[in-house]
């Protein structure tokens, strides 16, 4: 089976791999992002002597008459940041799949890893799915649930994601290859679902009017390499790169951000709740019992 393939970064390096090492799949091209394309992605594909494209719109008449020379079976997305439309999906005859690190119906758009932390899942998804007019709505190849432990960040979702996002990839190619792929539509497992929007600038301030909980989740939400969870000592902005949950602790009330605890390496501060404890931060301040962030 025939492939054209739309990536970018680890997750399309560690996918082009394993596609790569099946004898029943070929890959017929390599298209890169248009921004910041992947050099290392282009290095690989042209190691494996698979021709390396770019295109600022994939959809444009010119793009389309390329593509079809290519005669593909059908076209994959991974961490692809273009919009495909009717016509591309008409020119091959199995159209485009997608790999999407998220449990669709739900957690639908962007930057999922980070939301489903912040939403303190129990678990994150990846589907692969057929690509239609929607945003992540096309009807489901294979699905998949991963657990998510308090010990994960989204630094290690991000790279257990992209290692079952290949490997579910190729699952889901080889069914489609053997005519096994069963359809299932998104509707089916839920009539809504939801779309997660793109983090911007400022979206990082943390708010410890929050409880322990939901305080710990976004921390560690936008850990490294995400921007860091950002309170403020008076002007002064401290990122909080890590914090813990402690199990075990009173609700009591309280002034949110006010630190209530100081040791060597770590320091308290007071939530809606509770308190968590910051173990690692960056930024220009002396803890003390008394400081209150804001």
């Amino acid at each position: 089976m025939r492939i054209g393939y739309f990536a970018d970064g680890i997750w399309g390096q560690r996918a082009l791999n394993l596609i790569a090492q099946e004898q029943s799949l070929e890959i017929a091209f390599v298209v890169l992002r248009q921004r910041q394309p992947d050099n290392e992605l282009a290095a690989m594909a042209r190691g494996l002597n698979i021709e390396v494209l770019s295109a600022p719109d994939v959809n444009s008449s010119k793009f389309l008459a390329k593509l079809i020379t290519f005669d593909c079976d059908i076209l994959v997305s991974m961490s692809f940041d273009q919009i495909f439309r009717s016509l591309i999906m008409a020119s091959s005859p199995h159209g485009i799949i997608n790999c999407h690190a998220g449990k669709l119906p739900w957690y639908r758009g962007r930057n999922v890893l980070n939301w489903v932390l912040i939403n303190d899942e129990p678990s994150f998804g990846v589907t692969v799915h057929y690509v239609d007019e929607g945003i992540d709505t096309g009807d489901i190849i294979l699905q998949k649930s991963y657990a998510i432990s308090d010990e994960d960040t989204y630094g290690t979702l991000l790279d257990r994601a992209g290692t079952y996002c290949a490997e579910t990839l190729i699952e889901a190619l080889l069914q489609v290859h053997n005519g096994d792929d069963k359809r299932v539509p998104q509707i089916s497992i839920d009539p809504m679902g939801f779309y997660c929007s793109g983090r911007r600038a400022g979206d990082e301030r943390l708010v410890w009017g929050q409880t322990s909980r939901e305080v710990f989740g976004f921390v560690r939400a936008l850990s490294d390499p995400g921007p860091g969870a950002t309170t403020f000592f008076g002007e002064t902005p401290i990122i909080i790169e890590r914090a813990e949950f402690l199990n075990g602790v009173k609700p009591h009330g309280g002034f949110p951000g006010a630190m209530v605890g100081v040791d060597s390496n770590s320091f308290l501060v007071k939530t809606l709740d509770t308190y968590v404890r910051v173990t690692q931060w960056r930024g220009n301040f002396t803890p003390r019992i008394g400081v209150r962030f804001r």
